[in-house]
């Protein structure tokens, strides 16, 4: 009996997305953008706003956002499709791999990755660190780092990296940052370096471009996360289970207590959605990292920091606090009225790209109620969530496009499984490391070290004025 209520509430999951996707092809077309959809011919125009906004850093196979359709890929496929049948292990080999693997290649992978998440001398060194006493992110990218030290050779003094036929950044030519003296046409060169090991390096180090590294990262980052919270409560980390998937031994290893088939299968869901979103900030810098020949555990690291900013990650806290501050369903309507006259941003809702509902979104909603009837405490907060949901589309959605995004209903599935608030962001990283390492390994075949220009806005000709002859108040 327990088995075919297990059966029943997984089906559940799989039909609860699958009608998430009706319901987005009914309403959106998922056409693509051309413009967006095709081999680039280099050097390529396009309009840039601060902060590079709307340019073209690269090409790739690996992830698509069309924000106006409100559709995501991955690899070719749509992301309801994945949720629904897929992974979160299938959807990382496919992510690194570039197609979907064949059950003996998903079964080793999946032990491979669970061999993986056993980093001993890691933690080791990471609870000689005050961990109970730093913002979880920052702990995240240490123990990455610490992952580096231990498990490659790259922070070795005997290594040094070989540097002759690299291209740096401005020794080929580019016309426009040179004139008169630039050829007609611009002449880019990429190059795929790899670094030699060695002969003095300890056998069981690697180098760090390989993709072994991107397992190591995949299967230690979880156990670093699970670890940081766990020391936070006071409790010493814990080793993965062999039969539970890098979700389910994520929820075991943070809370100690065996998740549910249910709780496995929706963690396992909020992974795939988080595991690649287009060329956000923190794949930028994990990109940008990786391109000076640096390591893919410092562009992972560098992508962690990226995202523990407040304008990359961490919405989903502010929305739970925000669900929290408004108490119940129908207070929804005073409480959105007063934080409109107060000129006060709505958490949870728009989205830099999505001018349509965002597909991640339409699947964690459902996920999110399925868990709320599970339990009495978090059904107020979602039935608060969705009467915030009515009210603000009700006045924004056909007007400004604007819907949920994913951090409206991802905060209530990790407030419903005991997850303390101060991880959701960890999660986030955990499940994003699939995407950063497949899109450092895919711009590593074809490197190019990135190098945008400002524009100097500043004085010329200032006259230098020596120390002893300038005015002592500074003016």
């Amino acid at each position: 009996m327990a088995q075919d209520t297990t059966k029943a509430e997984l089906d559940r999951v799989k039909n609860v997305i699958l009608q998430a996707k009706e319901k987005a092809c009914r309403e959106t077309d998922n056409e693509p953008e051309p413009e967006l959809t095709s081999r680039v011919e280099w050097p390529v125009q396009c309009t840039v706003g601060p902060g590079l906004e709307g340019a073209i850093a690269a090409e790739t196979k690996i992830g698509y956002v069309n924000g106006t359709k409100g559709s995501l890929i991955y690899r070719g496929y749509d992301i309801f499709d994945l949720c629904a049948h897929s992974t979160f292990e299938e959807t990382s080999y496919l992510l690194l791999h570039g197609r979907l693997p064949s059950s003996s290649e998903l079964a080793s992978f999946s032990a491979m990755l669970r061999r993986k998440m056993l980093i001993p001398r890691t933690q080791r060194l990471l609870l000689s660190f005050p961990v109970e006493e730093m913002l979880p992110m920052a702990a995240l990218r240490l123990g990455t780092n610490l992952m580096r030290q231990k498990q490659t050779f790259r922070d070795k003094d005997t290594f040094l990296a070989e540097t002759a036929d690299s291209i740096a950044a401005d020794e080929d030519s580019i016309p426009m940052e040179t004139p008169p003296t630039g050829g007609k046409k611009s002449v880019f060169e990429f190059i795929k370096h790899i670094f030699t090991k060695p002969e003095t390096a300890p056998a069981h180090l690697i180098s760090s471009e390989e993709i072994e590294s991107c397992y190591n990262l995949l299967g230690g980052v979880v156990s670093v996360a699970a670890a940081i919270g766990r020391v936070r409560q006071g409790h010493i980390p814990l080793e993965p289970l062999p039969d539970l998937s890098l979700a389910g031994n994520y929820l075991y290893m943070l809370t100690g207590r065996r998740p549910t088939p249910l709780q496995e299968r929706i963690m396992d869901v909020c992974f795939i959605l988080h595991a690649d979103h287009g060329m956000n900030a923190s794949t930028f810098a994990s990109m940008v990292v990786a391109s000076t020949l640096s390591d893919i555990y410092f562009a992972i690291g560098s992508g962690i920091a990226a995202l523990s900013g407040p304008l990359h990650g961490g919405a989903n806290v502010e929305v739970v606090q925000t669900l929290e501050e408004i108490g119940e369903a129908k207070s929804v309507k005073a409480w959105y009225q007063k934080a409109k006259a107060d000129k006060r941003k709505v958490p949870g809702f728009g989205h830099r790209v999505y001018k349509a509902y965002d597909p991640r979104a339409r699947v964690l909603g459902p996920l999110a109620e399925m868990l709320a009837e599970e339990d009495p405490a978090i059904k107020p907060l979602f039935e608060t969530a969705k009467e915030l949901e009515r009210t603000v589309v009700a006045e924004l959605g056909e007007s400004k496009r604007i819907f949920p995004n994913v951090d409206f209903y991802s905060g209530i599935v990790y407030k419903s499984m005991g997850i303390d608030e101060h991880l959701y962001t960890t999660i986030f990283a955990v499940s994003r490391v699939a995407g950063w390492c497949a899109r450092v390994m895919e711009y590593l075949e074809q490197n190019r070290i990135f190098r945008p220009r400002a524009i100097y806005t500043g004085t010329l000709h200032e006259e230098y004025v020596p120390l002893d002859q300038r005015d002592p108040t500074g003016t």
